[in-house]
């Protein structure tokens, strides 16, 4: 029983398996109430103690006396690592427009973990994202992944984490014209993994518009019906959703997500019956198109006021959207609960939709939250991570403390103002 130990500690990044004390600041748990001067121990890149007692010897103590003390921010829903410019169709794998392979599209061999989004969400404590790309021609976009942000990574954390499918107006256009023909083409596809689960051949398609999927799209399309990835299906409209949640009886092991779901807190008693969560923006009121005739700002507080689980990351926002400013919005949604006569979130509500609720669509037990066990990225602030005054000071991701550098920090000390000689030649005057 030695040996595998052993080569299990070999196999954690010596920074990982140094001990470390975060002692005297607020600990939000999302396991319970906030610990005053609390004291988390970290080893091994996992937590093992919260406490209030004073940490044992032979830990590194990292002071975070009147400051707050959280897990990572979590967003659910982003682009990192699949686009570093845009406008650059060469920078850009978020769509394969042309590709003949739909589901079994895996964004992990695509990832960039120098994409230079990577350091400026961390350096505003985001530890882990969801990334998937974007739909393109048919109605699967493909496998996404969650990645870890910490220096030096080199493969996603968690390679097809979901899958990621796009009905309502974008999927009928996909499909054909109407959310009929959209509908028929994502059950032929889940029949067909059907088959292949049971040890049938999938009836391979032979025109660009057959209905049938190829055979490695079948095969990624297994662990959705089998349950072992969620499906993640992008919709808006209230019936639409209502009709995502009939797949329920056709397979009963399927795990569901909504994503975007601006109309969603109609059939939210229906979503919380079902167990099905929801990603989304936050506060998203404009009704742009048909489907979101029935957007509100109190989207999310409605929803969760009826027992879904919600995550927040930017499903309606450009690749180029920082998920760093998450927090901000979690923080809008507590604003809304103020207002009188709105529904909005409590502090503890609104932090959980960009740390443990992520996490928790995601099936991903031991993330979001700070508690024996679990993944120690961990997030010291020197304030209320949701009031747009406050920043990281320290970061860990698995145990290890972060650089808190960026493009931008680094850009900003290359041509901050002072004398002539410290700017480069092009920059004197």
């Amino acid at each position: 029983m030695r040996a595998p130990l052993l080569l299990l500690l070999l196999a954690i990044p010596a920074a990982a398996q140094e001990a470390v004390a975060i002692v005297g600041g607020r600990v939000i748990t999302n396991a319970g109430a906030p610990i005053e001067g609390g004291t988390v121990l970290m080893a091994g890149g996992r937590v093992t103690a919260v406490t209030r007692a004073p940490p044992p010897p032979g830990h590194r103590i990292v002071d975070a006396t009147a400051k707050w003390v959280t897990p990572g921010i979590f967003p659910a829903m982003t682009q990192l690592g699949l686009v570093e410019v845009n406008a650059v169709e060469p920078a850009n794998d978020t769509e394969a427009g042309r590709a003949p392979a739909s589901a079994a599209l895996d964004a992990a061999v695509a990832f960039n973990p120098t994409d230079s989004a990577i350091p400026i969400a961390r350096l505003e404590g985001v530890t882990a994202a969801a990334s998937a790309p974007t739909a393109s021609r048919t109605l699967f976009v493909g496998q996404g992944m969650v990645v870890s942000l910490a220096e030096g990574v080199t493969r996603p954390l968690k390679p097809r984490a979901f899958q990621y499918v796009v009905l309502g107006e974008r999927g009928a256009a996909t499909a054909g014209g109407s959310r009929s023909a959209a509908w028929v083409e994502l059950v032929n596809a889940l029949e067909e993994a059907s088959r292949v689960r049971s040890g049938l051949l999938p009836i391979l398609r032979d025109q660009h518009r057959d209905l049938r999927v190829t055979r490695e799209d079948a095969e990624a399309l297994v662990p959705v019906v089998t349950g072992e990835v969620p499906l993640f299906v992008r919709v808006d409209r209230a019936s639409d959703i209502r009709q995502v949640l009939t797949l329920k009886a056709r397979y009963p092991a399927i795990r569901l997500v909504v994503v975007s779901g601006r109309e969603a807190w109609l059939v939210a008693r229906e979503l919380a019956a079902a167990g099905v969560g929801v990603v989304t923006t936050g506060m998203d009121n404009l009704p742009d198109d048909f489907e979101a005739l029935a957007a509100t700002m109190e989207n999310v507080g409605r929803l969760v006021a009826a027992g879904v689980t919600v995550g927040l990351g930017t499903p309606n926002l450009d690749p180029s959207f920082q998920p760093r400013l998450l927090p901000q919005y979690a923080g809008n949604l507590v604003a809304e609960g103020r207002l009188p006569g709105r529904v909005g979130l409590s502090w503890e509500q609104a932090f959980a939709t960009i740390t443990s609720g992520p996490a928790a669509l995601l099936g991903l037990a031991d993330m979001g939250r700070i508690a024996p066990g679990a993944r120690a990225d961990v997030v010291v602030w020197d304030g209320d991570p949701l009031e747009l005054a406050s920043a990281p000071t320290t970061i860990f991701i698995g145990g290890v403390e972060q650089p808190m550098e960026s493009r931008q920090t680094e850009l900003a000390r290359r041509y901050r103002p002072g004398a002539p000689g410290d700017l480069p030649p092009a920059y004197r005057r």
